[in-house]
């Protein structure tokens, strides 16, 4: 299983908001400048997660996004299942309803489910907030250490 930069660039914008929108609504063209992400990708991305209930708009002068809960009631796994729709690495219908004939005989079913709840489980173990002081952590380093930075996105 491999991320699109659906999933990765997202993740990168609600840690953005979460570090810039405390107390202000924050612009896609700030998002974009810092994250360097494109704003009419961005703009579809937060389409996405706005409609998955994660962040909300403010119209106006003063107008941008904002979280609709703090960062540490939002998961990784809830803004990539929102971008990237179904998460898990294989396919197996022997634990859907419809069910598979080979599902009585085959022993590999339980290598999948086993990979898809490992996926699950490491997805909504991180939270936003865990990624924010993370950020920080980061973006301190390269102040202390710019000559290691340079060239590289290492602001968050």
């Amino acid at each position: 299983m491999k991320l699109s930069t659906k999933g990765r660039y997202g993740l990168r914008a609600m840690v953005d908001l979460a570090l810039n929108s405390e107390t202000e609504a924050v612009s896609i063209n700030s998002i974009s400048e810092r994250q360097e992400i494109s704003e009419s990708y961005l703009e579809q991305l937060i389409a996405k997660l706005r409609r998955a209930g994660l962040v909300a708009s403010t119209r106006g002068v003063q107008g941008g996004y904002r979280l609709t809960r703090p960062a540490d009631q939002i998961t990784a796994g809830d803004v990539l299942r929102a971008l990237e729709g179904d998460m898990r690495a294989v396919d197996c219908s022997a634990f859907d309803e419809e069910g598979c004939e080979g599902a009585d005989l085959c022993v590999t079913k339980y290598v999948w489910q086993r990979i898809n709840e490992s996926i699950d489980q490491a997805m909504d173990e991180i939270y936003i907030s865990q990624l924010v002081e993370e950020s920080r952590k980061v973006m301190e380093y390269s102040r202390e250490h710019p000559e290691e930075c340079a060239g590289k996105h290492c602001n968050g």
